[in-house]
């Protein structure tokens, strides 16, 4: 079976997350990711939250699957000529350096188009144009400029951020998309193009249903928000807890064994097509006859009345017995689960969502797969590259003899 991106030649020259999980991504549909590094030190995230001394750590391995390794200085001019050779061999250039890193190695989009026109060049930034493009952004500053952690938290806290990477992450399958649209683009075209995607646009696009509701406060008070009726809205979206953000209200309740388990917690929510099986299961079939509780609107204003029933109800069972009872009543619910009940679940890895991988130093370990399935295109995750690891074969492609590589070597080009 042929991979979808099969034939298609991406120049990696991105470091830490956002970069790398969009390179990632398309290595996985099968693009040849040619991953350039600094001699002798590689990208950094090579030697953070180590584990192992000595040894490339988790954080690196599970950004860099499927991808090869070249070293190169690029601040010599024998560097400069080899990646003026790789700028023609490839497709595609992915770079997240801080603003303006390019353009001072020498390399402006001007000149990369004149020295590839077919070449896509993508780039992460912090910000788009604006006073604060210049600015270097790491996840969390991107949360906070992004609308998401004013909208995190709970009621009357401090705004928070979010343990998911949407800002680094987030951003970085955006921009693979860009990359897979221009390769289309360029069809029809013939011609590359920039892609360019923000960290601050990448977390605000996620948080549109709370620029929803900031239009939606000019109307009144925002009926679904656990703030109402008694609480205070202010001139802001304001932070919900742990409410749906839509119009079927949900919470985290609690279930046996909380007192000791920090995850012993279930999502429910109280769609109103499935709430009369609710109330019934949680003894409360009286609320279907009662005009003060048989509505979705008559409710509204109770939320928290009708959360402190379910959970006296909870309670008194496992989050998974939970699930088997409200599952097939159609009561959309969700436990929670911790990462060491997810790394243990079957039922992910045998789909590929969490897979095991052979690293020659580090041994085995977990992993996130590809999380979109094609049914034509395989997809398969292989270990991260050791530095510099394929530097000679790639060398060799590009046109560089034995001789001429020996001598890069000697003269700590590569």
């Amino acid at each position: 079976m042929t991979k979808a991106l099969e034939g298609v030649r991406i120049l990696d020259m991105t470091h830490v997350q956002s970069g790398p999980t969009c390179t990632q991504l398309l290595a996985w549909f099968g693009a040849d990711v040619i991953k350039v590094e600094r001699p002798g030190a590689g990208d950094a995230t090579r030697g953070q939250l180590r584990d192992i001394p000595d040894v490339d750590s988790l954080y690196f391995t599970m950004l860099n699957h499927n991808k090869r390794s070249v070293t190169l200085n690029t601040k010599h001019e024998k560097g400069k000529d080899i990646f003026t050779r790789l700028i023609k061999h490839c497709d595609v250039m992915v770079e997240n350096f801080a603003p303006g890193a390019i353009d001072r190695m020498g390399f402006p989009w001007e000149r990369i188009h004149e020295i590839n026109p077919r070449m896509i060049y993508a780039s992460v930034k912090g910000f788009g144009p604006g006073p604060f493009e210049d600015c270097k952004v790491y996840e969390n500053v991107a949360q906070c400029t992004g609308g998401a952690a004013s909208t995190t938290g709970v009621l009357d806290g401090f705004p928070m951020v979010t343990g998911a990477q949407i800002g680094d992450s987030g951003t970085g399958l955006n921009l693979a998309l860009g990359v897979v649209t221009a390769l289309f683009h360029r069809e029809k075209s013939g011609r590359g193009q920039r892609v360019t995607c923000s960290m601050q646009d990448g977390v605000l696009n996620l948080c549109r249903v709370k620029l929803r509701d900031q239009q939606r406060l000019k109307l009144g008070p925002l009926k679904e928000y656990p703030q109402y009726p008694n609480g205070v809205f202010g001139d802001a979206t304001p932070r919900s807890g742990n409410a749906s953000g839509g119009g079927q209200p949900g919470w985290i309740v609690k279930c046996k064994g909380w007192e000791k388990d920090p995850d012993a917690y279930i999502y429910v929510i109280t769609q109103a097509a499935a709430f009369s099986e609710l109330a019934k299961v949680i003894g409360h079939a009286d609320w279907l006859e009662d005009p003060e509780w048989s509505t979705p609107e008559a409710r509204l204003p109770k939320l928290e009345k009708v959360f402190e029933e379910i959970e006296k109800w909870t309670m008194t069972k496992t989050k998974f017995e939970i699930m088997d009872i409200l599952n097939p009543l159609n009561v959309p619910c969700g436990p929670i689960l911790s990462m060491k009940e997810l790394a243990a679940e079957s039922s992910l890895k045998a789909t590929g969502t969490i897979v095991e991988v052979d690293h020659p130093e580090r041994g085995n370990y977990l992993t996130v797969g590809n999380p979109i399935k094609l049914s034509d295109s395989s997809s398969d995750v292989k270990r991260s590259p050791l530095l510099g690891e394929h530097t000679d074969e790639i060398l060799a492609e590009i046109g560089l003899s034995d001789q001429e590589i020996s001598a890069a070597k000697e003269e700590k080009v590569v």
